[in-house]
């Protein structure tokens, strides 16, 4: 039996909740932690310039309701990307990743999630990557310097969209603080991807996972790779969970959903329903979640 740490992500709870509020959620909702968001809208981004007494009273929360934040999803960067032609864009998310590395470590949280994209919104080109990989580096270096993570997860778009392409960075940048956050939906949805082989041949790699299913690209389909209801898409759960208990994954677990984020009228019935329908899997391939603890 594999035990592991089940977590949610922040976008799926109710937006208009206190933090104590939220973290008591997660616990009445059987969850061992939360998965933290610093998106590109300028609310959460404002959290990378939260006060130290902003800081204090988070943790403080925290701490009186016995839970914790296993990542920061640093979404941010699709705003202000790495590989950006603009100098001033590319400033910019440097200081993000410095902020994000500074208030990881106030807040105890040891993994930052990056997007894998060298741009988002601009024309890709052989300069846009060039530009993520050097400033990727930095970041990294950031990192390293105060014993944070950074995993690159595996995209919604072709310039990582596999932990081939992870691993291939690792080549570039040989660091033990960079590592990969694989999406099983998004590994999945690309046809070019076995996914199987792809987990089996780096899974030293993996530092967390995120479960959410997806419809797969095809020659005249570009895939849908968010809100799709889970066991109705083209992710094979049952069959790379349990290739995952036979590697010995060990990490944790994140179910990531937006019905919170959606304004979705029942929100925290569609958590319990994805809950449930992951509990059943874990106990077909030998996982189990580890105690909640209130």
């Amino acid at each position: 039996m594999t035990v592991i740490a089940l977590g949610i992500y922040e976008k799926a709870l109710p937006q208009d909740l206190s933090w104590k509020e939220k973290f008591e959620l997660v616990h009445k909702l059987g969850f061992n932690f939360l998965e933290f968001s610093i998106d590109e809208s300028d609310e959460r981004l404002a959290r990378l310039d939260w006060s130290k007494e902003e800081r204090h009273a988070f943790r403080k929360v925290m701490w009186e309701t016995n839970s914790r934040i296993n990542t920061m999803m640093l979404s941010g960067h699709r705003r202000f990307p790495l590989g950006s032609k603009d100098p001033a864009v590319r400033k910019k998310s440097l200081e993000m990743m410095q902020k994000a590395v500074n208030l990881a470590v106030d807040l105890g949280i040891h993994n930052i999630q990056m997007a894998g994209y060298d741009v988002y919104y601009e024309d890709k080109t052989m300069n846009s990557r060039e530009l993520y990989v050097g400033n990727l580096k930095k970041c990294v270096e950031m990192a390293a310097k105060k014993m944070v993570m950074l995993s690159i997860e595996t995209m919604d778009d072709p310039f990582i969209n596999s932990l081939t392409k992870i691993s291939h960075l690792k080549t570039q940048i040989k660091s033990p603080w960079l590592q990969a956050y694989p999406d099983l939906g998004n590994l999945s949805a690309w046809p070019e991807n076995n996914v199987p082989q792809q987990l089996e041949s780096f899974d030293g790699n993996i530092a967390a996972i995120h479960l959410k299913d997806t419809k797969a690209v095809t020659p005249d389909y570009k895939g849908q790779f968010k809100n799709v209801p889970f066991g109705t898409g083209c992710v094979d759960f049952e069959g790379l969970l349990r290739e995952l208990v036979r590697l010995n994954y060990n990490g944790s677990y994140t179910i990531e959903m937006w019905t919170g984020d959606n304004q979705d009228s029942d929100p925290i019935a569609e958590i319990k329903e994805a809950k449930r329908f992951f509990e059943e899997i874990f106990a077909k391939v030998g996982i189990e979640q580890e105690t909640v603890n209130d």
